[in-house]
């Protein structure tokens, strides 16, 4: 797997174009499962894990890679399937995942394929709120099932919910505010959600950037400004259909819309998106998933928007 994630400068050209790269693995069946390219610093043969006492069942142990301590999941169980026989054959994909680097246990490594984020589709109806899948693609008549690493790093890892008490400013409680939010994955929305209610402002949670971009549409189509309607979007990047590189895009380059404050709230590295943001027009990168930095992003907009409407 030495060269499986070689030429990363050329994925990068990706971005934007509401494309990207995904990572094929398989678990403990033949069903095949991906992740984002972007998301994976490295794949390696599982090396020797040491044990962590009272750690979660799903955390196999830590590894040491260059001098870093990571710990390592078993990918498997933390999707409700059965334990990999964690021997020589397994490998860990290493990822990047809010703001903290992980191993992902897989049974074997298969290969990278390169798709349009139309390609990809919300999960089937009626796999329910249980579920760990936040989209699916088709290749070669086989159904790939993309996890919501999201939903499981907050099992597993857990974190805070809720911005601290000192984050929170006053003085810029809800003044009938409304945030639009655009996420694959109802963990994230739902983390978003939470922050946003503790200063009492409302939300609409929508599940991807063509569902936003049809509704954006629509509200214009009545008459409705969205500046009105919408204090800012806080938006994902990687989402069936449309990525948030595309919806900003598209938002930005209609007179209706680009003047709406507009974050890009992800968990894809720091760095690049930094230079994506400039391309596309967003207002901010924000790095999921921090309570208190969304806090305070939210407030220092709102305090610029309600000053304007002093």
């Amino acid at each position: 797997m030495a060269g499986v994630l070689d030429g990363v400068d050329q994925r990068t050209k990706l971005a934007g174009h509401n494309r990207f790269e995904l990572l094929l693995f398989k678990l403990v069946s033949r069903q095949r499962f991906g992740i984002n390219v972007f998301k994976v610093q490295e794949v390696i043969q599982c090396p020797p894990l040491t044990q962590i006492p009272n750690s979660h069942s799903v955390i196999c142990g830590v590894a040491h890679l260059r001098g870093k301590t990571i710990p390592v999941l078993d990918l498997s169980m933390a999707i409700g399937m059965r334990p990999l026989q964690r021997d020589a054959g397994c490998y860990v994909i290493v990822t990047e995942y809010n703001r903290s680097i992980q191993g992902f246990l897989v049974g074997s490594v298969d290969r990278i394929i390169n798709i349009g984020w139309e390609q990809v589709k919300a999960p089937p109806t009626g796999t329910g709120k249980e579920s760990y899948l936040t989209a699916v693609t088709e290749i070669e008549g086989e159904l790939i099932e993309v996890i919501d690493v999201e939903k499981v790093m907050k099992e597993v890892i857990g974190g805070r919910e809720e911005a601290s008490a000192e984050t929170i400013d006053q003085n810029v409680m809800s003044q009938n505010d409304h945030i639009l939010v655009v996420d694959d994955s109802s963990v994230a929305r739902n983390q978003v959600k939470r922050v946003c209610e503790q200063i009492g402002i409302e939300c609409t949670l929508l599940k991807d950037g063509q569902e936003a971009w049809d509704h954006l549409c629509g509200l214009v189509a009545e008459g409705t400004k969205i500046e009105q309607r919408y204090s800012m979007i806080i938006s994902d990047v990687e989402m069936p259909r449309m990525d948030g590189y595309t919806l900003a895009t598209k938002i930005k380059s209609d007179p209706n819309m680009k003047h709406i404050y507009l974050i890009l709230h992800t968990s894809l590295s720091g760095v690049f998106n930094t230079a994506m943001v400039q391309k596309v027009g967003a207002n901010e990168f924000l790095a999921k998933f921090d309570p208190d930095s969304l806090m305070q992003s939210i407030q220092k907009q709102l305090r610029t928007s309600h000053a304007g409407h002093a």
